[in-house]
């Protein structure tokens, strides 16, 4: 049984400023001798996470107005709820109060009310999630010790995913195996989205395992969690077992489907899924169409990337980005600038997003005028506010037209100049022209914002080894060896014939290394006899770094 208590304390002023609304749990018969506290809570509709009472609480005074307690009686070793309202008087002074009602509910001046104690509960978690209080939520959930309605389980997991709390959607499934709840399908569904979207694919998948009836949902759970993962390939494999077992592919199954073929760039699959994408007569909207237009992109198709945008009837800022990027990607200036301002006359407002391709693309054509145009139109014309990654796309396009000092002075006027990204763009502009002082300046910046990550030694030994300077080289690989820095390898894919080739820095482990060389070294001697000179510091900077 559950017993609801109010306690009103006399209030000599009228006029004082309205009760304060507590809530808590307590067990008499288990919690002796702990110590619990509360906080007040302005707001007397809701509710605060359950608390213990002590059964040690004692020596309580008598209330000025017995008139204003009224109560019921807790029996005594039976779990209860009390609700207590009490004035500013109270504020702060926690303990005093507890002992005040504990004794006053041993001399029965407190009257009872019965009530269901999961409907009071499966209450108050809703109301909490419907004001966003969701870790709240989960704190009165797990202190309790109780099981909810599978309806109140399922909005805690629901608001957890939405507001990106997978530790406390853990929590919850934590207490359901501590109070032995046996979740449903649907229940499953839910958390094994809850797992797919925090990365954790090895209990997903054990959910997955577990589903009596896997339905479309489980299916594009665990394909998107395994692409979002970056495991493209696995991802593929189960959308194909999902084909294998009849299943039809909804708008959300396509869209990881074509983020992973544009990550692998496999134009072949990507197509296969397109051509099913076509027969299944889905509406295409707009996440389908720019992942579509991405994946023809990165799979070097731009042309077909190009005729899913102009056969799409339903344009936006998402699907002009998506063409801008792409043109960007395969180095078609003059096609991102004429784009972007197509997309400004047909009344479109341009992005971050956007503005961070065309600024791309003015630092790879050399355009220093217009990108500085480009940068100060974003907050003046259409109140975009540039990021870190705009400030140093800008330090990388005044670096690639050799203006070095200005760059740097760029980047000490810039609001982001603690951001590692700007320094790191610095360094390789410095790296590209070979000048080792402001290489060494730019160097010591961008390690002292982030020593740690790997990629900065690599990006300094190769500006480095650029400039002949080998023993730096050397000295900066022993750097890395004696902090215990290890850098992933860097590889190059390409599919032929519906077959994956990888390639991976400083390993000859293709079948085919022989023949590649080969064709390599013909190339090579086409080009120098059109007057192309090769960089080879790179090469060199691996050979010396292996004698060391």
């Amino acid at each position: 049984m559950i017993s609801v208590l109010s306690l009103r304390p006399a209030i000599s002023n009228p006029t004082a400023a309205a009760p304060f609304s507590l809530y808590f749990h307590f067990q008499p018969s288990t919690l002796l001798g702990k110590t619990t506290k509360i906080r007040p809570l302005k707001n007397p509709n809701f509710l605060l996470p359950s608390l213990s009472l002590t059964n040690s609480l004692a020596n309580y005074s008598k209330p000025s107005n017995a008139n204003q307690i009224r109560g019921l009686q807790t029996e005594s070793g039976i779990s209860g709820e009390i609700h207590v309202i009490v004035g500013p008087m109270f504020a702060g002074k926690t303990t005093t109060l507890l002992k005040r009602m504990k004794l006053a509910s041993s001399n029965g001046r407190f009257q009872g009310i019965s009530i269901r104690k999961s409907c009071h509960l499966d209450r108050t978690l809703k109301d909490l999630c419907f004001t966003g209080r969701i870790k709240e939520a989960v704190g009165i959930l797990c202190r309790t010790g109780e099981q909810v309605h599978t309806e109140t389980y399922s909005l805690l997991l629901q608001e957890c995913i939405f507001r990106k709390e997978y530790k406390k959607g853990r929590r919850i499934h934590w207490q359901m195996i501590v109070v032995g709840f046996v979740p449903d399908e649907y229940l499953k569904i839910k958390l094994l989205i809850l797992y797919a979207k925090a990365g954790d694919l090895g209990t997903a998948h054990i959910l997955f395992d577990t589903l009596l009836v896997k339905n479309l949902i489980s299916w594009n759970a665990m394909i998107a969690g395994y692409v979002q993962k970056g495991l493209e390939e696995l991802g593929l494999s189960l959308y194909n077992k999902m084909r294998q077992c009849g299943w039809i592919p909804d708008p959300y199954t396509f869209a990881s489907v074509f983020r992973a073929c544009s990550s692998l760039a496999t134009l072949d699959q990507g197509k296969q899924a397109h051509g099913i994408l076509i027969k299944s007569q889905i509406s295409q909207n707009i996440v389908i169409i720019s992942a579509l237009m991405d994946m023809y992109f990165k799979c070097s198709s731009p042309c077909d990337g190009f005729q899913v945008f102009n056969k799409s009837s339903d344009r936006n800022v998402i699907t002009w980005t998506a063409l801008i990027s792409g043109y960007g990607l395969h180095g078609r200036v003059f096609d991102v600038l004429e784009s972007f301002h197509q997309m400004i006359n047909e009344g479109i407002r341009p992005n971050q997003i956007t503005f961070l391709a065309v600024l791309s693309a003015c630092s790879h054509g050399g355009l220093v005028d217009q990108g500085r145009e480009y940068f100060s139109s974003m907050m003046r014309d259409y109140g975009v506010q540039p990021k870190n990654k705009h400030y140093a796309v800008m330090v990388d396009l005044l670096g690639r037209a050799g203006r070095l000092e200005e760059a740097y002075a760029f980047v000490q006027m810039s609001p982001c100049k603690e951001h590692p990204s700007v320094w790191g763009a610095l360094l390789g502009a410095c790296k590209l022209h070979g000048n080792m002082d402001m290489i060494k300046l730019a160097a010591k910046n961008f390690f002292e914002l982030e020593p740690e990550n790997a990629g900065k030694y690599v990006v300094l030994s190769n500006a480095y080894a650029t400039s002949g300077l080998w023993s730096n080289v050397a000295e900066i690989r022993c750097l890395m060896k004696g902090s215990g820095i290890k850098k992933e390898p860097g590889y190059s894919m390409i599919e032929v014939h519906k077959e994956a080739n990888f390639f991976f820095m400083g390993h000859n482990t293709h079948k085919q290394t022989e023949q590649i060389y080969c064709v390599i070294r013909d190339l090579t001697s086409i080009l120098k006899d059109a007057g192309d000179v090769p960089d080879l510091s790179i090469e060199l900077e691996q050979i010396t770094a292996a004698q060391h």
